[in-house]
């Protein structure tokens, strides 16, 4: 695990941008990526299999696209994009709303090893032993927009985490992609 402070060269440039950056870096796994272009792909926690497959399918496409691919490592959308990514071969970064000895949640420390096993990164502003709260995810969520150019939403709700995380991300001058849920025909 590496610290990296604000004031460092290594700090992202991206993250330097927004407002609220920031102070520490607790950093898991390959550095180099906190400075490659980045794109969020964040959504719902109870996402369908539509919202699954278009994950995947642009998550793929991305990764050809040589960007690094952001989540928060939550379940659903997040946890598929980053998985995605591994498995074609992309660059990852985990944002985790608690500290790298803590991992939340801890049905995806499989993923955390496979991230870092993979050369990815998983970063956190926390100190390692702090514990998810609710204040967390929403401190998380302005690091995965901050990283990144811009965010893919994937069947997110009106009043979410993902939700913040988009308006954050337009607070901070970055481009909102989304791909909302499948409507039914009647």
């Amino acid at each position: 695990m590496k610290k990296i402070k604000l004031r460092d060269e290594i700090y992202p440039k991206k993250l330097k941008q927004i407002v609220d950056s920031p102070k520490m870096l607790y950093v898991d796994g390959n550095i180099e990526n906190l400075n490659t272009n980045c794109l969020a792909v964040i959504g719902s926690r109870s996402c369908t299999k539509y919202g699954e497959r278009w994950c995947k399918i642009f998550v793929r496409e991305l990764v050809e696209y040589d960007l690094t691919i952001v989540s928060g490592m939550a379940l659903g959308i997040d946890s598929i994009a980053l998985n995605a990514a591994i498995f074609a071969g992309g660059r990852t970064i985990a944002v985790l709303p608690s500290g790298l000895e803590n991992i939340y949640p801890q049905e995806n420390i499989g993923l955390y090893k496979n991230i870092l096993k993979t050369g990815g990164t998983v970063i956190s502003e926390y100190s390692p032993k702090t514990k998810a709260g609710y204040n967390k995810f929403l401190e998380r969520n302005r690091i995965v927009s901050g990283l990144s150019i811009a965010i893919l939403v994937i069947e997110a709700a009106h009043r979410s985490g993902t939700s913040v995380t988009a308006r954050l991300a337009k607070a901070q001058n970055r481009d909102v992609y989304c791909i909302p849920r499948k409507f039914r025909q009647f």
